[in-house]
């Protein structure tokens, strides 16, 4: 049988590496103190380093990154007949069976990849964990593994990007972490069985392409074709293969894991995982979206998008600085850092966390876009952060009148904040209310610290100490009465402006 690219197979090895694994994972499971069941992984509660951190990094560099074309479903779609990417690919590279996607990866040598200039550009735009993609839907590992040679230690760049990554990360306080996203491999180059290209039987575990199933539904839970017993142990060993090597303390999960077969793979992955996390003296976590994990038994995960209203339980969002693309194209649509911002503000204020993610170029170079954004966000979290770590939500998340339309794939609707929008947070004994629009007077008003009469009850009733400007030495004038608490500052300017407030 002869291998991918005519290369000598090697991907043999995964059949010996596999059940010594599998059998690793039920010793792990065995002894405790999380088993595989629903029940047992209630008892999770996720970690306080995470709901104080509020802020992450997520990071899709991968093959896809170069042809920077479409997005980073590159993969699939130049194999659909018909598709912009089908035909951007036949022009620029030729027919597919002479040029399919496994040749792009010699062409991602990653030659101005620096782990640590990353890790720094992360610490400046003031986030607390990083989460780098490991595995994106086509096939491709950014880490070394023992499982598959189809990653970027034995091609392709020849380094653990993964693991120079995390290296970096601790090293500067920033709490690493990796992304999954094997599950849609199952289909994810089924398209090009259909015509004459380079995905072609015959294929057994290991390949790059295998299995290359025919595409189900997307969000039929019972979609069929299903995964295979054998596809299933291998995503299972994978991840795990992830978790034993770099420790991350975040694991987060793409869709698609919620289909009807997962699911008991996925209280197998979350027991290993939690028990891991015991034995390492760590408190770890999952992200998750489509309920594919129990309620719970993880955090889950918002895409693009966000609630519209506090949630009693911790939550995040992610999304990315580009519109259009999770990876970089020549064509990215960059959201302002300003919008963002208060976002991020909106999102904490609900009792969740924010997931951004960034785009390097094939090179390893992060685009000035991208940078001038993270930068920006990074200057207004070193005057303003102790309004977002560590903090907790108030008795109300905020007030106003524009409305956050909840929901996933809702991030590319602006926003049209006004001076009388604030969200509330609280932390080191303060208030805090950020406005998400400043006004040209310099005049607010806080309609929910309005002094009350005890008729009013349960509505804010204690005192008013004083009031601060986070981005100002001098103090605002501020009074109170029945309209609430008005505050006027000279201070202006394209970003929320947050207001310390000392209450007893």
């Amino acid at each position: 049988m002869a291998a991918l690219c005519g290369e000598p197979r090697t991907e043999r090895r995964s059949m010996y590496y596999l059940q010594p694994y599998l059998e690793k994972i039920d010793r792990v499971i065995e002894q405790g103190p999380y088993t595989d069941t629903w029940e047992s992984l209630s008892a999770y509660e996720p970690p306080k380093w995470y709901r104080d951190g509020k802020f992450g990094i997520f990071i899709h560099w991968g093959i896809y990154s170069v042809p920077a074309f479409g997005n980073e479903w590159y993969s699939r779609n130049m194999y659909i007949q018909g598709s912009k990417e089908y035909e951007h690919h036949t022009a620029v590279y030729g027919k597919h069976e002479s040029f399919g996607y496994k040749d792009f990866i010699p062409l991602f040598t990653a030659d101005r990849f620096d782990a640590a200039a990353w890790a720094d550009l992360f610490t400046e735009a003031g986030a607390s964990y990083v989460v780098p993609v490991a595995e994106h839907h086509d096939g491709f590992m950014m880490y070394r593994s023992e499982i598959s040679r189809w990653n970027a230690w034995e091609m392709g760049p020849k380094r653990d990007v993964l693991g120079e990554l995390t290296k970096e990360c601790q090293k500067r306080g920033l709490v690493n972490g990796a992304s999954s996203h094997r599950a849609e491999h199952w289909f994810f180059m089924g398209h090009g069985r259909a015509f004459d290209s380079d995905i072609k039987e015959p294929m057994e575990r290991g390949d790059f392409y295998w299995p290359a199933m025919p595409e189900p539904d997307h969000h039929d839970i019972y979609g069929k074709p299903e995964p295979t017993e054998e596809y299933l142990n291998d995503w299972l060993v994978r991840t795990c293969e992830i978790i034993d090597r770099y420790h991350p303390k975040i694991l987060y999960f793409d869709w698609w894991i919620q289909h009807s077969s997962f699911k008991p793979y996925l209280r197998k992955l979350a027991a290993y995982y939690y028990n891991r996390g015991v034995q390492w003296g760590e408190a770890v976590v999952i992200n998750y979206k489509h309920d594919a994990f129990l309620f719970g038994t993880a955090v889950p995960d918002v895409e693009r998008g966000q609630f519209a209203d506090v949630k009693p339980f911790f939550w995040q969002t992610d999304t990315a600085i580009a519109l259009n693309s999770w990876c970089y194209t020549e064509n990215n649509e960059y959201r302002p850092a300003a919008d963002i911002i208060c976002d991020l503000i909106d999102i904490v204020s609900k009792n969740g966390c924010l997931l951004l993610n960034v785009g390097p170029k094939a090179d390893g170079t992060i685009s000035r876009e991208d940078r001038n954004v993270l930068l920006e966000i990074g200057r207004w979290l070193k005057v303003n952060g102790e309004a977002v770590y560590g903090s907790r939500v108030w008795r109300k998340y905020g007030e106003g009148p524009t409305k956050v339309e909840e929901g996933q794939f809702t991030d590319g609707i602006r926003k049209h904040f006004t001076p009388r929008d604030f969200r509330f947070t609280t932390a080191n004994g303060y208030l805090y209310a950020a406005v998400l629009a400043c006004s040209e007077s310099g005049e607010y008003v806080i309609e929910s610290l309005a002094e009350q009469d005890a008729s009013k009850l349960p509505k804010f009733h204690g005192i008013i100490r004083s009031v601060e400007v986070l981005e100002s030495a001098e103090p605002p004038e501020w009074s109170r009465d029945e309209a609430g608490l008005h505050i006027r500052t000279k201070v202006s300017g394209g970003y929320p402006l947050v207001f310390k407030i000392s209450v007893d």
